[in-house]
């Protein structure tokens, strides 16, 4: 086990904004961070990230943690790996980190999955030049594919028979709950264990370190589903990562190219264009732009031309946009997608394409014109008012403006009026904004009508109370002790708060992260994030702070009581109690 001054001065020394806005879009929000939530789709940002105190916390799933807990829980790595990584990050040198036990026994099995999925992986790619691979190989053949692209994606073919991997698995060794685990075989009372993948093309999956993660096949046949992937697990997160990526990442060019599909993206490599990336048979994700961004290119949209493929571009646009990034949009008209276009006008034609790809925002407005007749004087002004709202989503002026004036030149719009409308909709748009805005401190679904999350309210309460408001702790440190507190978690984070305070050297991140388990990590970063409900706050603070400690106070003379009999201890505790209660009833502040 890593010692605390250790862990403490690598964490120290990674600040948890820099780290998590590599992975989320962040906006300053008052003293804290927000963002979309990582862990959970949302559509309105809860997930907030203090910079003061160094942890994360989501009012909508209650993940919460330090700077390790975040890498852990994002990653999927063990804390030892995600103690390594910003170790390396910091320049910090580590000592041999002890492993315990079950360290090692977690650590191997991971180890152990991941050699699974590579075993598969060279197991598709012999059968597909094996006799019983012609199949796989006259389709790649009628995709035009060479030996050299073949090779390069370790592309197969899964055996028609229900247990072909997993027989070839059993006899190199694996297990069957480490087959299942690897998302390479299903179960059911009928069939018992039968392979994921069957009579499929086989594309496997690589994470951005190469590493094989999942795989993704296209039926031989008329077989359903046409294409599968394999299932989410821990390791396998679709929305976290991109077919291709771990290529794409090595190329020269100066941009990502985003394509729809596998077969776009192989047939591009295969072109010369080895930028070209997919996402996972989804739509693309915020969790997927913020990886890109990592790589610091542009972006550029591959889409298929219809009407599909025009929606998902805009979407894509848009979850660009937040994350800081300019999207631009390659047409591929005539014909439908990259592999169909270059396949007719060849390479050379595309790399025209991406030199003139248009700007995301003016092919949003581009696709937004089609929507209304700028001959009619209404159809018109509609149009205008509809393009003043997009622009608002530019919070710099400077680049505001200047998509304004560019909007304004090719629609032939005065720039006078259009900024004018600009204004306005901003204004309007502010006022929405702040009606329609969500909460982050869910206070009344807090507290639930039974008396045991009452109490475990009040007792949270009071310790936020305590980290926001350091000086009132001599104050209640005459009426509450650690043991006051009911809930065992909280019993032990107001131990260690009690003691730090008394020192003065009390930080929360030291709090959360002396616990080993993420979800310990996790309830005690929501300890952080009570609020007083807004009936409360209004009262007079000092007041609201006495009836707090009151609550505390009487949950834990009532527990007292309860144990005289049988623990003997119980009977100070409520000599005790019962005297400082009378003294808190007789004021009404502390």
């Amino acid at each position: 086990m890593v010692s605390p001054d250790i862990k403490s001065e690598v964490r120290d020394r990674n600040d948890i904004v820099d780290i998590i806005s590599s992975y989320v879009s962040l906006k300053k929000h008052g003293n804290n961070y927000t963002g979309l939530c990582p862990f959970h789709n949302e559509k309105t940002p809860s997930f907030s990230v203090n910079q003061r105190d160094q942890y994360f916390y989501c009012f909508g799933c209650h993940a919460g943690g330090d700077v390790f807990t975040f890498l852990q829980k994002y990653e999927n790595m063990t804390f030892p790996e995600a103690l390594k990584v910003l170790a390396e990050r910091a320049g910090v040198t580590l000592p041999e980190v002890e492993m315990t036990e079950e360290m090692k026994r977690n650590l191997s099995r991971k180890n152990r999955i991941f050699e699974a999925l590579k075993a598969a992986e060279n197991f598709f790619y012999q059968q597909l030049r094996s006799e019983r691979g012609e199949l796989g190989r006259r389709y790649f053949a009628s995709r035009q594919l060479t030996e050299e692209t073949l090779h390069k994606f370790h592309l197969g073919y899964s055996l028609q028979y229900s247990d072909a991997l997993i027989t070839y698995l059993r006899n190199k060794g694996f297990s069957d709950d480490i087959i299942l685990d690897a998302g390479l075989a299903g179960f059911s009372e009928r069939e018992g264990m039968y392979d994921k993948f069957t009579n499929r093309v086989m594309f496997p999956i690589y994470d951005a370190g190469n590493k094989v993660i999942g795989f993704g096949g296209r039926v031989m046949g008329d077989g359903n589903p046409k294409y599968l992937n394999s299932p989410e697990t821990s390791f396998f997160e679709k929305r976290k990562n991109l077919y291709g990526l771990q290529l794409a990442r090595s190329s020269k060019a100066k941009q990502f190219i985003l394509c729809e599909g596998y077969m776009d993206v192989i047939s591009m490599h295969q072109a010369g264009f080895g930028q070209a990336v997919a996402s996972l048979g989804t739509a693309f994700t915020p969790e997927q732009a913020m990886l890109l961004k990592r790589f610091g290119k542009d972006i550029y949209l591959a889409y298929d031309s219809d009407g599909a493929g025009t929606d998902a571009a805009l979407r894509a646009i848009s979850i660009l946009r937040q994350t800081g990034m300019v999207a631009r949009v390659i047409s591929m008209q005539p014909y439908k997608d990259p592999d169909e276009f270059i396949k007719n006008l060849g390479a050379e034609e595309y790399q025209k394409r991406i030199d003139e790809a248009e700007n995301g925002f003016m092919f949003e407005i581009r696709i937004l014109r089609r929507q209304y007749r700028t001959d009619d004087p209404a159809e018109k002004t509609k149009f205008e008012n509809e393009i003043a709202k997009k622009l608002c989503v530019f919070s710099e002026e400077l680049e505001r403006d200047n998509y304004l004036n560019a909007v304004a030149e090719q629609y032939g719009i005065s720039k006078d009026s259009l900024k004018k409308r600009v204004i306005s909709e901003a204004a309007r748009e502010g006022l929405k904004t702040a009606q329609e805005r969500v909460q982050l401190k869910p206070v009344n679904a807090e507290r639930k009508s039974n008396a045991e999350e009452h109490a475990k309210y009040a007792q949270r309460l009071l310790l936020t109370w305590l980290n926001e408001d350091k000086d009132c702790f001599a104050r209640v440190r005459e009426y509450i002790a650690p043991e006051d507190f009911t809930d065992p978690l909280y019993q032990k984070i107001a131990t260690r708060m009690f003691a730090d305070l008394e020192a003065g050297v009390f930080r929360p991140v030291e709090i959360i992260g002396m616990f080993d388990e993420l979800e310990e990590q996790e309830a005690a970063s929501r300890v952080f994030q009570t609020r007083l409900s807004s009936e409360v706050a209004k009262e007079d603070k000092e007041k609201a702070l006495r009836d707090i400690v009151l609550r505390v106070k009487q949950e834990s003379f009532d527990q007292a009581s309860g144990k005289l009999g049988s623990d003997v201890s119980a009977l100070n505790r409520v000599v005790e109690g019962k005297h400082i209660l009378e003294k808190l009833r007789r004021i009404d502040r502390i």
